[in-house]
């Protein structure tokens, strides 16, 4: 499986992994054997997913089993907003690792730069993005500094060998590079052709980042939840369709290539065999010059996932 070198650590993080949001938790322990049998290495997780326990039940069958080795396994999990304070990152970590059955993650990233209300996980769990009462947004006067600190603490005792941020703009970036005695080695963002986000790349990258880009079939992933903005699926676009021909591929694989290409990792999401093994075998080909060009080229700034829409003090990326 082709990979990227994490700067700090020169681990090496797999181009192609699973993610795991909106996995049933009746699937989950099922999807991920069948992923690890398949060939997938990294799985992609987080506490706002609420299906860690199960995941982490696919990850010791497989373990159990002999299939893979933990070593060989690249596992990532996040931060959620309630735990940025000082008080609660470390427990929130832990608590994470008990639910996956872990000593340890590969990445852990801070899932966004909001902090919110503490919620207490016997009172709700996972916490989601309102407090106890399921309406209201409860801001948290935690700066991002105090977050990272402790962040910084999870690699020292050995909790995570990597750390980093997702959904974070360039602004943000630069000063978590200006007091950062670990360096945030991945940004994880929403990437897509929509939503090309190559200055922001470029910026992570001249950093020393490595990139990982989620929700890489744009709208696709949001049908359900109405927050595909109404736009053309990219799976059926023919500037789409036309490069898949070229290569004879999948318009889905097409699209995680295009993302490779550049350098990028992806964390597609199925739960059907035949599809992952389809969207892990991306690398027995290249796109043309001209076809990256003209996927590249249906950058509309098309955002589906965008706190702003729950509240309007959450607009991160205004």
């Amino acid at each position: 499986m082709p990979s990227i070198v994490l700067k700090r650590t020169n681990q090496k993080m797999p181009s192609v992994g699973l993610g795991t949001w909106k996995i049933p938790n009746s699937s989950c322990a099922e999807t991920v054997y069948t992923a690890i049998k398949a060939g997938y290495r990294l799985f992609d997780g987080a506490c706002d997913y609420g299906n860690e326990k199960e995941l982490g039940e696919g990850v010791r069958r497989a373990l159990d089993e002999g299939i893979v080795k933990r070593e060989e396994l690249f596992i990532t999990s996040k931060l959620w907003n309630t735990f940025h304070s000082k008080e609660h990152v470390r427990n929130a970590a832990k608590m994470q690792l008990r639910q996956w059955g872990l000593e340890y993650f590969d990445l852990f990233l801070v899932h966004f730069p909001i902090a919110l209300e503490y919620v207490e996980p016997s009172q709700k769990y996972p916490p989601a993005w309102w407090g106890i009462d399921g309406k209201s947004v409860n801001l948290e006067r935690t700066p991002f500094q105090e977050t990272w600190v402790e962040m910084e603490k999870l690699v020292d005792e050995g909790i995570a060998k990597n750390i980093g941020v997702s959904n974070t703009a360039g602004s943000l970036l630069c000063d978590i590079f200006r007091y950062s005695r670990i360096e945030p080695q991945v940004l994880q963002v929403e990437i897509h052709p929509y939503l090309t986000q190559k200055p922001l790349i470029k910026l992570a990258k001249n950093l020393g980042m490595a990139v990982t880009a989620y929700s890489s079939f744009g709208p696709q992933g949001y049908l359900e939840l109405e927050m595909h903005l109404g736009v053309t699926s990219l799976l059926t676009h023919d500037v789409i369709t036309r490069a898949a021909s070229n290569v004879n591929k999948t318009p889905g694989q097409v699209i995680l290539r295009w993302a490779v290409q550049q350098g990028l990792a992806v964390i597609p999401k199925s739960t059907v065999m035949e599809l992952l093994v389809e969207d892990l075998s991306i690398e027995d080909f290249e796109l043309s010059e001209a076809d990256m060009k003209a996927i590249s080229g249906l950058n509309a700034k098309y955002r589906m996932n965008d706190p702003a829409e729950i509240d309007p003090r959450l607009a991160i990326f205004a």
